[in-house]
């Protein structure tokens, strides 16, 4: 199972975006710095996933929601999520 996920950074409501097929290990890189993008800025929380039986498909997924560019389209998915 593959997962398109966002996380947010609490402290300033930064999100990031990417794909991972074990999502629980991700989070724990991205909190324990070794994530380049994101080890700046710590600890993230997950806001948003879905699940794909693809790498492939969670890539698509995961380029469709960096190419909104848009804040408030980002946050109109995460609030219809519910984890």
């Amino acid at each position: 199972m593959f997962y398109c996920y966002i996380l947010q950074f609490l402290k300033s409501s930064k999100y990031y975006i990417g794909v991972s097929e074990n999502l629980g290990v991700r989070l724990k890189f991205h909190n324990a710095g070794k994530i380049k993008s994101t080890k700046k800025d710590r600890p993230w929380t997950v806001v948003y996933y879905e699940k794909f039986t693809t790498l492939g498909k969670a890539r698509k997924r995961e380029l469709q929601i960096k190419r909104w560019k848009s804040r408030i389209t980002i946050e109109r998915l995460i609030k219809a999520f519910k984890i």
